[in-house]
């Protein structure tokens, strides 16, 4: 197995920090045989962000996002696929940074070149529309975002099938969309059937299984289904764990998803490891003033004060 398909053996399991040794010493022989401007180079740059990406470490990621972009603009040209998919993975970590405008017009210029060489119905299209989805739906676009995911659900169900993992994706964003706005009798049949191809096709260790686990989860709990959704969240942990390590935004974002499940039910003292743990690292990965940490810390000092007796949830 040559060292690029054992990347993406890695990749496709969800390995990501094993795959990252092998992915930079794919750069450096990049670079030593074709130089620092070529597409080779470029395409071994990309790889690397992605994986970074993949781990949290998003502004190394976006860097060489950067620099990929600039490679293939120079050496295929501004119309080109390859450029394309630099733009939308640039236009990606600028959004995961809260860069919106520079992600929308990234975004934009990506989709623009997919639609011309790749066709309105093609995959690389609707991953395209599905993050641009994405960005509306942060800015609070809410009509225009919805459109996107149901193009997007369309376009992959018809071109890559109603089994595919990027389908799976697909309804999953969706139902984000319909349970972000109460509307829980539309998002949880799109999430069951989300985890039900993930576990199918992935199996029930991958991340984008524990992706989904964490999201019907979090619909559980909206819905004060709250055994159920411990549950799904312990299961969803427990993979990320496995994949990451201890410390990836995923597991803060479950951690305290637990924790917050805890504090609804006023089991504070259950909800306050889960708290310190998930502000511990945000802190790491996003800083001590990110809202994320801030966030995290906040409820930490409410819980503690409750459970000292210094104040009483109001």
């Amino acid at each position: 197995m040559s060292q690029r398909a054992e990347i993406e053996r890695l990749y496709a399991l969800g390995r990501y920090s094993r795959a990252v040794p092998l992915a930079e010493v794919e750069l450096a022989e990049a670079r030593q045989h074709h130089g620092d401007c070529h597409p080779v180079t470029a395409r071994a740059i990309n790889d690397v962000a992605v994986l970074y990406d993949a781990l949290a470490r998003y502004d190394e990621a976006t860097a060489l996002y950067r620099d990929a972009l600039a490679i293939r603009e120079q050496t295929l040209g501004p119309d080109h696929s390859d450029t394309a998919t630099s733009l939308i993975n640039l236009a990606h970590a600028c959004y995961r940074l809260a860069a919106y405008d520079e992600a929308e017009d990234a975004y934009q210029r990506g989709l623009a070149i997919y639609e011309r060489v790749s066709g309105a119905d093609h995959p690389d299209t609707a991953t395209c529309l599905n993050n641009l989805a994405l960005l509306y739906d942060a800015q609070g676009k809410a009509e225009q975002a919805e459109s996107l995911y149901q193009r997007c659900l369309a376009i992959y169900e018809k071109s890559l099938g109603p089994q595919h993992p990027d389908t799976a994706t697909s309804l999953n964003n969706l139902a984000l969309h319909y349970d972000a706005r109460g509307r829980y009798a539309e998002a949880e049949p799109l999430f069951l059937r989300a985890l039900a191809i993930c576990e199918r096709i992935l199996g029930q260790g991958h991340p984008r299984t524990a992706t989904s686990m964490s999201n019907l989860a979090a619909l559980y709990s909206h819905q004060r289904r709250y055994d159920d959704a411990e549950d799904l969240f312990r299961r969803a942990l427990a993979v990320f764990e496995e994949s990451f390590g201890e410390s990836h935004s995923n597991i803060a974002v479950t951690v305290n998803s637990l924790a917050n499940l805890y504090w609804l039910q006023e089991r504070y003292g259950a909800a306050v490891p889960y708290y310190e743990r998930a502000a511990t690292i945000h802190a790491k990965v996003h800083g001590v003033d990110h809202p994320r940490t801030v966030a995290c810390r906040t409820r930490l000092d409410e819980a503690r004060r409750i459970l000292d007796g210094d104040a009483r949830l109001t």
